[in-house]
């Protein structure tokens, strides 16, 4: 099988491409990458050199040049990982999340309509349900209610997906998970960049009252959700992907302390996120029991894990710009 990844520089889709080269002899990887800001050809360069592994550098919006690659190699399957994803970049400026999640999804859709291609899988986000009140967890026929601009271009981008499918016929499937963690993700997110600034003995911003909640996943269970979609996914079906993991940022954080052997005076509480979504929780019965999708990491173990990743590679962390979480 032939897969084009795109944005497979970034976390997840870097984590992707080595667990299923690692495990899957007979899928041959195309990666495509913007190389922006969170986009690091050194996530990969374990594998540059992988003969069922190729790359080229490239924006999705823009429709020719995807158009010729995939007409040149033919892919069984398009994954589209490719996305501006974080939250305070988006309050401050939409537009890059308009271009890319949005008009950027759709000329990998029109591309995958012309040139039939037989699969195409969206990665998306829980953010899209909105926030949620306990008990209650999202489930694929929750309502979309996205809060912030970033949630609101992956729902448009669910949207876009979902019209293929219906209108066109396009076989495609949406996959929507919970707050990933683990190594390769860019220091703005909360867990590495909370591990970057304890580790150089400093504040640790937590926003309003650090009483918001996630759902969190280690990455590599998050990958072992996409390839079971990619080999057994139903067509034109949702998959919520969560580990039922919730944790308020204030425990979060204090339990990042802890590991570091830092003391808890680094908290700072800061003016709250605009539009800041209370709760995520997803229900992710429905791929346990259809696909068999079950999590291999508890969440303790894979934040010592992903601790110890950050802490043996400080270089990699000072290559790129820290912001803010």
């Amino acid at each position: 099988m032939h897969v084009f990844i795109t944005g497979g520089l970034g976390f997840i889709g870097s984590n992707f491409i080595r667990e299923i080269l690692s495990t899957n002899g007979d899928i041959f990887i195309t990666n495509i990458d913007a190389e922006t800001y969170a986009g690091n050809p050194n996530n990969l360069k374990d594998i540059e050199k992988n003969k069922n592994y190729q790359y080229f550098k490239g924006e999705i919006q823009d429709f020719d040049f995807i158009d010729d690659l995939v007409k040149k190699y033919k892919p069984d399957a398009i994954i589209n990982f490719a996305a501006e994803t974080h939250v305070d970049r988006s309050i401050k400026s939409a537009d890059p999340f308009i271009e890319t999640n949005i008009i950027g999804t759709h000329a990998l859709l029109k591309v995958a309509l012309k040139n039939k291609v037989q699969r195409y899988i969206q990665i998306s986000t829980d953010e899209v349900y909105g926030s949620i009140k306990p008990p209650d967890r999202f489930n694929e026929d929750s309502q979309i209610k996205p809060n912030s601009p970033y949630s609101a271009s992956k729902a448009s981008a669910d949207m876009l997906v979902r019209s293929y499918n219906k209108t066109y016929g396009l076989n495609t499937i949406i996959v929507r998970c919970s707050n990933n963690f683990g190594p390769y993700q860019f220091p703005e997110k909360i867990i590495p960049y909370f591990i970057s600034l304890a580790l150089e003995n400093k504040k640790l911003p937590v926003y309003g009252d650090g009483l918001n909640v996630r759902d969190w996943i280690y990455v590599i269970d998050f990958c072992s959700a996409i390839t079971l979609v990619l080999k057994k996914g139903k067509v034109g079906e949702v998959y919520n992907v969560g580990s039922d993991c919730e944790l308020r940022n204030i425990d979060l954080t204090k339990k990042i302390l802890q590991r570091l052997g830092k003391d808890e005076n680094l908290i700072q509480y800061v003016e709250d996120r605009l539009g800041h979504d209370r709760r995520y929780a997803m229900d992710s019965s429905k791929i346990q029991k259809e696909l068999g999708w079950k999590k291999k990491y508890n969440f303790e173990d894979a934040l010592d894990l992903t601790i110890e990743w950050y802490k043996s590679n400080k270089e990699w962390v000072n290559a790129k710009e820290t912001i803010k979480q």
